[in-house]
């Protein structure tokens, strides 16, 4: 087996997390697993069409990042968003009904999968197109900006988090953001998700400096190389990300290692990725990791995690229940929500 390149290990204190806090984070990390396992399972019965893309193995990045901001920061995703949206607070049946192509869904029926929306959040989208949501999110964060230096607007302070996966580090629209977000000195956190694959290339054979980190130096910005599957480490690099954005600093470069534990979409067979690979990766489960921590520092009992999960199940299956009452769009509604009065 070839060498797996990790970030560094993070040594988390006891006092790290309030047992408050690390009950939300385990929460939130459930309700992306369970909810993706299933998505898997609907989609496979017939019931969810077109292309689905799961985050399962990559929850730490997430909630690591999306808990640590307030519910006024914005979140920017990519066409593997479900996850994004329910740790932005968008209710799993929103979700779930979306996924169905039901008018109740977050984007009324219309975006599906890889567009899921909701204002209400400040999930400013999924996006198809690789690198597409950098510059919208950049965009997010200009205004928060302007609005606080120009309209003297005191309360503009709100974050843009944006989310991206290691083969969009190769794609124009990175660059350019990276050095206009610097020149501009916006409140900005550039999220990569860097999970080894670029649906099947492999980043290395597709990168010529694979340490995606170090390419926030050419532009003066700050970079870090974070544990992916250590919720606890992104937790602590989003909130420093998260102040220094505040506080008028400017933006932010992490790279966080991670990996998924399924194919690139669920019409992937999975073929290109060796057993050894996953079996390494699947070792590094970020709940399991938050588990032991949560218990090993009695934040926790496994009944009570045990409780969360069980929680969590019936959220997920009320969701799907929602899901299927839901009705469909009605087509005469077909050209709406093109202009922005509607």
């Amino acid at each position: 087996m070839t060498q797996e390149r990790t970030a560094p290990v993070y040594q988390a204190s006891a006092d790290e997390i309030s047992r408050e806090e690390g009950l939300r984070l385990y929460e939130d990390m459930t309700l992306g697993r369970l909810f993706e396992d299933k998505c898997a399972e609907m989609y496979y019965r017939g019931k969810m069409f077109g292309f689905v893309h799961l985050y399962n193995g990559q929850e730490a990045v997430s909630s690591g990042v999306i808990t640590s901001l307030r519910s006024d920061d914005y979140v920017c995703s990519t066409y593997r968003d479900h996850v994004h949206a329910l740790s932005a607070g968008v209710p799993a049946k929103q979700v779930m009904a979306e996924l169905f192509g039901k008018v109740t869904g977050c984007s009324q029926g219309r975006g599906g999968s890889m567009h899921l929306f909701s204002s209400e959040h400040n999930l400013l989208g999924g996006f198809a197109f690789v690198a597409e949501g950098i510059p919208v999110a950049m965009g997010a964060a200009f205004q928060s900006r302007y609005r606080r230096e120009v309209m003297k607007d005191d309360n503009a302070d709100q974050v843009s988090t944006c989310f991206f996966g290691d083969g969009a580090a190769n794609n124009g629209q990175f660059f350019e953001c990276l050095n206009m977000s610097v020149l501009w000195k916006l409140p900005i956190i550039y999220v990569v998700e860097n999970n080894k694959w670029a649906i099947g290339m492999a980043h290395e054979r597709a990168t010529s400096v694979p340490e995606i980190y170090k390419k926030g130096e050419a532009f003066g910005m700050p970079g870090y190389e974070v544990d992916g599957m250590d919720p606890l480490a992104v937790r602590a690099v989003a909130k420093k990300a998260i102040a220094r954005a505040r506080a008028g600093e400017g933006p932010t470069l992490i790279e966080a290692m991670t990996y998924r534990f399924r194919g690139h979409s669920l019409a992937d067979p999975d073929e290109l990725r060796s057993k050894s690979e996953k079996d390494f990766w699947f070792s590094r489960d970020p709940i399991k990791r938050l588990a032991a921590h949560l218990t090993q520092y009695n934040l926790a009992t496994p009944e009570e995690l045990k409780d969360i999960e069980r929680k969590i199940q019936n959220l997920v299956e009320e969701a799907v229940q929602f899901a299927l009452d839901s009705p469909e769009p009605d087509p005469k509604d077909l050209t709406r929500y093109i202009f922005a009065e509607d």
